[in-house]
């Protein structure tokens, strides 16, 4: 089976005619007609009930015929992204939280536009439910986040890129700053301020995991770490944040090691469909240690 004898064919349903799908394919009627013939041959079944005056789908036509049309769809959609990569353009949307990619994505972003100068990468800062919903609904092509729990992954690939250790972040001048360490014990006396259950659940995950029964009180939730800086930073309480955060922060918080220390957050890149410039996209950050 080859591609024209699906093309002949979707143009034969659509038209219910042979000459009219040859008129638009610009062949001969013999042609369309024999490639309908093969096509029938091979997959053992009839396409189409004939009569004198037109042609008609048979149950296992309409569906092969969604089928075939899905088929080209995907090779129309393979070809323009060949194409777009071959010129160096194209359109890649890509989401990101903001404090697990500060130092992952600028990195990305000059190793991939460095390759391919003409095409544009628009980025989209959302949370984690966000991204994968995008991802899911193809308004997004790459998402750049913490990996998600296994049942939020599913149609979805992911590639981990690098790990980023877990401290407490506390305000300048919380007395718990004068040791090199707090233990979880201590943690759960203090108030919580934490990402929204909502948009984050892989945060919350984390803090069952971290604390188990003796989870501290949450006193804010917050959708955006600037504002849970700022919950943090005006003494408010305290956060489980990855180390790359004092990139943006600076002294605004201070972070203290915890002990025992936590596993590492693992970040990285997550997809659908992993072909043309997406492709290219990923081979970008493939190398990345953060």
């Amino acid at each position: 089976m080859e591609l024209r004898h699906l093309r002949y064919f979707v143009a034969v349903a659509e038209q219910e005619n042979v000459s009219r799908a040859a008129l638009k394919l610009h062949v001969s009627q013999p042609g369309v007609s024999r490639q309908i013939h093969d096509l029938e041959e091979e997959l053992g079944f009839p396409l189409f009930e004939r009569s004198a005056k037109a042609l008609r789908l048979t149950n296992a036509g309409r569906k092969f015929l969604d089928e075939a049309r899905g088929v080209l769809q995907r090779v129309d959609e393979a070809v323009q992204n060949a194409r777009a990569v071959a010129a160096g353009s194209g359109e890649i949307h890509v989401g990101y939280a903001p404090s697990l990619t500060i130092r992952i994505l600028p990195r990305a972003l000059r190793a991939f536009q460095s390759k391919f100068p003409g095409a544009r990468v628009a980025l989209h800062d959302l949370s984690t439910e966000e991204m994968l919903a995008g991802l899911r609904a193809d308004t997004l092509q790459v998402a750049l986040m913490v990996r998600p729990p296994q049942r939020m992954l599913r149609g979805l690939q992911f590639r981990e890129i690098t790990r980023y250790p877990i401290f407490a972040a506390l305000p300048p001048k919380h007395p718990l700053l004068k040791s090199n360490s707090i233990t979880f014990e201590q943690l759960a006396k203090e108030p919580l301020i934490a990402y929204t259950r909502r948009d984050y659940p892989e945060y919350h995950d984390m803090l069952d995991d971290l604390f188990g029964r003796h989870k501290p009180r949450i006193a804010e939730e917050h959708d955006g770490v600037t504002s849970v800086i700022a919950a943090v930073e005006s003494g408010r309480g305290f956060a489980l944040l990855p180390e790359c955060v004092q990139c943006m922060a600076g002294p605004r918080i201070k972070l203290l090691a915890l002990d025992p220390a936590p596993p590492p957050v693992p970040v990285g890149a997550a997809w659908k469909n992993g072909e043309g410039i997406v492709k290219e996209f990923l081979e970008s950050v493939k190398s990345l240690d953060g």
